[in-house]
């Protein structure tokens, strides 16, 4: 939501990046952090990489979460946008005000990937 109509409207949504924007903002934004929420197990058949795992089904998730820097923007996927979403909810429930999620996930990727 531009700032314009965050200031009107409040700033609760959660912006759903396209992939293009999401890799723009990612190599525009040297603030940001990346963060992968999916499990140990997709995270290694297929990531973005300098992508940082906390896997939003582990228990310790929200104390993993805490420990982050508020300052700082986070650029959140899973496999298809649905745990991002609710990652990032989370994370704004938590006092984080820059998070936005990449609509479709990693499905939908169309930047660089690794494996490993």
């Amino acid at each position: 939501m531009p700032p314009f109509f965050s200031s009107l409207f409040g700033n609760n949504e959660i912006p759903n990046l396209d992939s293009n924007s999401f890799e723009t903002m990612m190599n525009e934004d040297k603030n940001s952090i990346l963060l992968d929420v999916r499990t140990l197990e997709e995270n290694k058949s297929l990531r973005i990489p300098n992508s940082k795992l906390i896997d939003i089904h582990k228990p310790n998730f929200p104390d993993q979460i805490e420990k982050l820097d508020r300052s700082k923007s986070y650029l959140i996927y899973c496999r298809s946008g649905s745990r991002s979403h609710s990652a990032c909810r989370q994370m704004k429930n938590m006092g984080f005000e820059k998070i936005y999620n990449l609509k479709g996930g990693i499905l939908n990727w169309q930047g660089r990937t690794e494996q490993g």
